[in-house]
């Protein structure tokens, strides 16, 4: 057991939350940084115990354009003021991993400037993919070279070369020994070369005991990147696009099926131990894609209990709003002031609910750690277990406008208190009878327990109304079906309707919606942007190579085969062909194809 296995996340993307200019002037240092210890102690507060921070070092416009890995970017301080941020940290019990951009840098990286002004003679020109001195690109540098989304402001770094590796290693050190970072987040980690990551995995568990290495992975097989090798977790985004669609959809079967897909493929108890998220620096806000605001309850039930590790970024807790806009993900990282929210842990229903699971999760060991069994499930009622050494905790949720029935095999406990609500209802026969509220949710467990533990914030059938904005939201196409039960206790009454264990489910292997081109500063060229959506509608079905590697493939011969394994191992619906046609990265799709079994 190592300490993220337990751990609850708040995540921060710095440069946004401080209000620092969107262009780095390399000037005096700002130490805007230091603006946000008093956010350490709002962290305690809501229950979390680490925190992702980044990008944090120096960089040229939105932080994912390092310049220099050793320095904390100069809009946000000094070297000694993160220092001292880590500390604190440490001091109030939360962990700390920065953000890891190692796949690509900025322009004004000190390699690439050699590169520039020595051209040939330069000792770091194998340092980046594929430089070719007989081409040119648009800010004629006499030379082009491989970049990051097709944008030449992200330089890729040649991940093969033995200096690239010993530099990055470095600088992992350097992180560790000067500021005590307890781990890193690898910013496209589906891109990033194998062996690559097997070397940053060897520093980290050199550097410092549970020392994690978490990786930004979009699409494929987790299993591939996370293992003994490689990295300890990865970013789950299977599980963040069912979360937001299976409450818009009123579809549990949804949910359902990406949590038994993503435990079974851990092959051990437990699954896999996946970093948990419903929006971050990249996505919408979850308040903005909800359709029925009241979902915010359910949904984050679920965040905080299903297996993984669960994660919030900032501002989320309060129910901040963030779309996406053409060009820019400004409004998914807004500057916010603390003190606007100082009485949100008591005064606003979405924090105070975040607050609550955040003490249910430290003080229940079978969220973190116990075993996995869906117990009841329709389109509008979910229900599961979590059990460890013979304790056993269930979860309800109902994503219906009405409230639900729900009838559960309770093992030995004699009755169940919901840690939300604080209702304690008997067990009867060996099941547990209770009433879920619309748009809501609870957390049971064995009332033999020390009570002290629940948290003390009013009754859940408040949830529901508190969280929505307009109670009297239709709900918008909902069909006039009964909803059929599928439970996994064989001993339910004979005229109950069993459905089958995937029919009827909408499979939702696709990954979310993250905009692969977020990480670039510059705007797309017309041309282009009409050229990927033109190619888009051409697109035909193409046949596969047999007689080519995967890294020779074109894009569109790629995508089949991708479409092809996914054939193999179930239907493919239409939003799943949509997410493979709306990826058109050559590494992406390579690492994506090669991670099914």
């Amino acid at each position: 057991m190592a300490w993220f296995d337990e751990a609850v996340f708040y995540h921060i993307y710095p440069l946004g939350l401080t209000g620092a200019p969107k262009q780095n002037s390399y000037g005096e240092p700002e130490h805007r940084l230091n603006t946000l210890l008093p956010w350490i102690g709002h962290i305690r507060s809501i229950g979390c115990s680490a925190l992702y921070i980044g990008p944090l070092f120096e960089s040229v416009g939105h932080g994912y354009e390092t310049t220099d890995y050793r320095k904390l970017d100069s809009r946000l301080g000094t070297n000694e003021d993160l220092k001292s941020f880590v500390a604190h940290c440490h001091d109030q019990g939360v962990r700390v991993i920065f953000d890891g951009v190692f796949n690509h840098v900025g322009r004004d990286f000190f390699a690439f400037q050699d590169v520039k002004k020595n051209r040939e003679g330069s000792r770091y020109r194998d340092w980046f993919c594929h430089v070719n001195f007989g081409g040119n690109n648009e800010y004629n540098d006499g030379f082009s070279y491989d970049n990051w989304g097709g944008y030449n402001l992200l330089v890729k770094l040649n991940q093969k070369n033995p200096e690239v590796i010993s530099y990055i290693c470095e600088v992992i050190r350097f992180w560790v020994s000067e500021f005590d970072v307890d781990g890193i987040r690898l910013d496209a980690a589906d891109v990033l070369d194998m062996d690559f990551m097997k070397a940053l995995r060897g520093v980290a568990n050199a550097v410092k005991p549970d020392f994690w290495l978490m990786g930004e992975v979009i699409h494929g097989e987790y299993s591939r990147w996370v293992n003994e090798g490689t990295l300890h977790s990865v970013t789950n985004y299977h599980l963040h696009k069912a979360l937001y669609s299976g409450h818009n959809d009123h579809n549990y079967f949804e949910i359902a099926h990406t949590v038994k897909r993503l435990y079974d493929m851990g092959g051990r108890p437990g699954g896999l131990k996946l970093y948990n998220f419903v929006d971050n620096h990249d996505v919408e806000r979850i308040y903005t894609k909800l359709t029925n605001k009241a979902h915010f309850a359910p949904v984050h039930i679920l965040l905080y209990t299903l297996p993984g590790v669960p994660s919030i970024y900032y501002g989320s807790e309060f129910g901040v709003e963030g779309r996406k806009e053409r060009f820019s993900d400004d409004s998914l990282r807004p500057a916010l002031r603390l003190e606007d929210y100082k009485n949100a842990v008591t005064d606003c229903p979405r924090t105070r609910l975040i607050a609550a699971l955040g003490k249910v999760r430290q003080a229940e060991k079978a969220l973190s750690y116990g075993d996995y069994k869906e117990v009841l499930l329709t389109t509008r009622l979910y229900a599961f277990s979590r059990s460890i050494e013979g304790r056993t905790v269930l979860v309800t949720v109902n994503n219906d406008d009405q409230d639900a029935r729900a009838e559960l095999p309770a093992g030995q406990a004699a009755a169940y208190i919901g840690a939300l609500g604080g209702e304690r209802v008997p067990v009867s026969g060996g099941r547990l009878s209770v009433n879920v509220k619309a748009g809501g949710g609870e957390i049971w467990i064995p009332a033999a327990d020390d009570v002290s533990v629940l948290p003390d914030i009013g009754s859940a059938a408040g949830f529901a109304p508190a969280l929505t904005d307009n109670p009297s939201i239709p709900d918008a196409g909902r069909k006039e079906e009964s909803d059929e039960v599928r439970e996994s206790d064989t001993s339910r009454k004979e005229s109950d309707e069993v459905r089958e264990p995937d029919a009827g489910r909408k499979d939702s292997d696709e990954a979310g919606e993250p905009d692969v081109r977020r990480k670039a500063s510059g705007e797309i060229k017309a041309s282009d942007a009409g050229k990927i959506e033109s190619d888009h509608a051409a697109k035909r079905p193409v046949k596969v190579p047999d007689d080519k590697s995967y890294e020779e493939m074109s894009i569109e011969e790629l995508q089949q085969a991708i479409l092809e394994k996914m054939a193999k191992n179930g239907p493919v619906t239409a939003e799943m062909r949509r997410t493979v046609e709306e990826n058109i990265w050559h590494d992406s799709l390579v690492n994506w194809v090669k991670s099914f079994r």
